[in-house]
């Protein structure tokens, strides 16, 4: 059966098939304050006046900040349906120096707890959340570097 790529969340990051596959999130105009998931309306700084954002693709690789292994059935948008196999993941929450923020995304398929490290350099990288109703609902997620690349 052909499945429809869809993201979870439109907006959230460039397509899938992209050789520079990245995160998007929104800057601020006026302070410079970059936010993700984005912000279209209006800056959430206190004391910016701002409400003008540009559309900007994040860091492509980080620095692990903290992880766990995730043991409970996620919340909307994920798909978590108690009739289907559950697996449990790797949870990664990863520091972005140059945006001043940390994002969490599921470690790649394989990335367990025994292969991270708080510190350890990782990318993002497209994912597969789930396939359901003809649909394949993509992400991202998080994946080491090799030592050498780091």
């Amino acid at each position: 059966m052909s499945h429809t790529r869809t993201p979870v969340v439109t907006g959230w990051f460039t397509p899938d098939d992209t050789t520079a596959f990245r995160l998007l999130g929104t800057r601020c105009r006026r302070c410079r304050t970059v936010y993700f998931p984005r912000e279209d309306a209006f800056c959430r700084a206190p004391g910016c006046p701002g409400t003008a954002l540009d559309e900007v693709p994040l860091s492509p690789r980080g620095r692990i900040w903290s992880y766990t292994d995730g043991r409970y059935r996620p919340p909307a948008p994920y798909p978590s349906d108690p009739d289907r196999p559950w697996r449990p993941y790797t949870l990664i929450a990863v520091e972005l120096a140059a945006e001043g923020m940390v994002v969490l995304g599921q470690g790649a398929p394989g990335v367990t707890v025994a292969d991270l490290a708080v510190g350890m350099e990782v990318e993002v990288v497209p994912g597969v959340l789930a396939e359901e109703d003809g649909r394949t609902l993509t992400t991202w997620h998080w994946r080491p570097l090799p030592e050498e690349a780091s």
